[in-house]
């Protein structure tokens, strides 16, 4: 197993782990967003590979602080292979993610991860990971003024 950033070329294998995740997507709309993504100067994806296939992900944006000295980094995307899960794939995965946040000038890394996902929960622990205050969302609607 290795890890690499993502290409437009994994997109097929993207959307099925994040369906798995629990976001039915398309390959097409994968393709489409991990485009804008590689564009973006603070947004990264790493893959992990195993026999030339795409089997765990983790998606980060590089966000700059204004009142404190560094950045941080914010996982929006993480998933293994249900099949390759309990082999340390994940566990690589955030490792590499720490390495590349600390490379980018971020001293801390977060996760917003839903209540019900409480495996992923013992995961964040073992990695070291704290609860944080409470996370509020506001969705955004095009009808809204």
């Amino acid at each position: 197993m290795h890890i690499r950033s993502g290409e437009i070329a994994d997109s097929e294998a993207i959307a099925a782990l994040l369906t798995d995740l629990g976001y039915p997507t398309t390959t097409a709309l994968v393709a489409g967003n991990l485009s804008r993504q590689l564009a973006h100067p603070d947004a990264e994806l790493l893959v992990a590979v195993e026999n030339n296939a795409v089997i765990g992900l983790i998606s980060l944006n590089v966000i700059p602080q204004l009142a404190l000295t560094g950045d941080f980094c914010r996982i929006s995307y993480f998933c293994v292979d249900p099949e390759a899960r309990g082999r340390g794939i994940g566990a690589a995965l955030e490792a590499a993610a720490c390495r590349l946040a600390r490379a980018r000038g971020c001293d801390r890394i977060e996760v917003h991860c839903h209540s019900r996902r409480e495996l992923a929960h013992q995961f964040y622990y073992r990695q070291g990971y704290t609860e944080s205050p409470k996370y509020l969302q506001k969705p955004i609607r095009p009808d809204q003024p």
